[in-house]
């Protein structure tokens, strides 16, 4: 299998350029075209053991971040980003091309992949069973699934859940795991030989970076985990660690507000949510400490 290692930085942007990168990430197939050095060095540094597929007739998503095509490229230079020929969001600062990137990534997989109930959550996995973590920004969800990935588990996916509403399993997604502001400096010192992009400042969702996922996790992409929890995290500094049950019906209601296309899949999107509730065991989770919050998730994946 060829990956995106294979192209030197040189040979990976003269072919961004031309549109010829083929990118494997999970089920999806996306042809890539930009002209900025910002995506070629994001995806040179992170995505370096991704499969590269060589004269492959089909992608799943077509996109291209570049400038518009406008005479201000040369004043305070843009990026957009284009799916399809379409243009789903505004154009951002130039130095923003690669954040658009991954986000641009995201919103394919969550407006289009259908076949999935896409809930908007981490997913980390470990003997097998997944641990499903739906938060609203803010809540410290990217941060943890971190720790957690930097500590063993495997990670499918920092922002979309994807769940086979014919059997309930979770197929992976895995892809740089997103940090912003004061998590980047956390991550920094608690995993210290972390792969971690350039901060990206004054974004909408602040300063902005990405870190690496994991080889084996990668390796895995097709390899699917069975729900075990669904854990709903957050952060409040100076807090003791704590656990508490969360009744299935809330939590059904809880994991429907995290979901892209529940209503989109009606009575199947009921029915399959029904499911990994049922399947999983549902806890409000509050942390502090990280080493704290990690020592409980090893307890949780220990326990039969």
């Amino acid at each position: 299998m060829t990956t995106l290692s294979a192209l030197g930085r040189a040979e990976l942007g003269r072919r961004l350029r031309e549109g010829s990168i083929d990118l494997q990430t999970g089920a999806f197939v996306t042809r890539v075209h930009s002209p900025f050095a910002s995506v070629a060095d994001g995806l040179h540094l992170l995505y370096g053991d991704y499969p590269l597929l060589e004269n492959n007739g089909f992608a799943d998503f077509h996109v291209d971040v570049a400038p518009p095509p406008s005479l201000r490229r040369w004043y305070k230079p843009l990026a957009r980003f284009v799916y399809d020929g379409m243009v789903p969001f505004l154009p951002l600062p130039a130095a923003q091309a690669f954040p658009m990137f991954e986000w641009g990534m995201n919103w394919c997989v969550s407006s289009r992949a259908h076949g999935y109930l896409i809930l908007h959550a981490a997913v980390v996995e470990k003997h097998g069973r997944a641990a499903i973590l739906p938060a609203p920004p803010g809540s410290g969800k990217s941060t943890l699934c971190a720790a957690l990935v930097s500590r063993g588990w495997r990670l499918l996916s920092d922002e979309l859940a994807l769940v086979r509403p014919e059997d309930g399993l979770l197929a992976p997604l895995p892809r740089p795991i997103s940090l912003k502001n004061a998590s980047i400096e956390v991550m920094r010192r608690y995993q210290p030989d972390a792969v971690i992009s350039r901060p990206v400042p004054d974004t909408t969702k602040g300063t902005v970076a990405h870190l690496k996922a994991p080889a084996d996790s990668i390796a895995r992409a097709r390899e699917l985990a069975r729900p075990g929890w669904i854990v709903f995290p957050k952060y409040a500094a100076g807090a003791a660690t704590t656990l508490l049950e969360v009744a299935a019906a809330r939590a059904f209601m809880r994991v429907a507000e995290n979901g892209f296309n529940y209503s989109v899949l009606g009575a199947r999107g009921f029915a399959a949510l029904g499911t990994l509730v049922g399947q999983s065991r549902c806890i409000d989770f509050t942390y502090s400490a990280l080493d704290e919050a990690v020592a409980v998730f090893e307890q949780l994946a220990g326990t039969p």
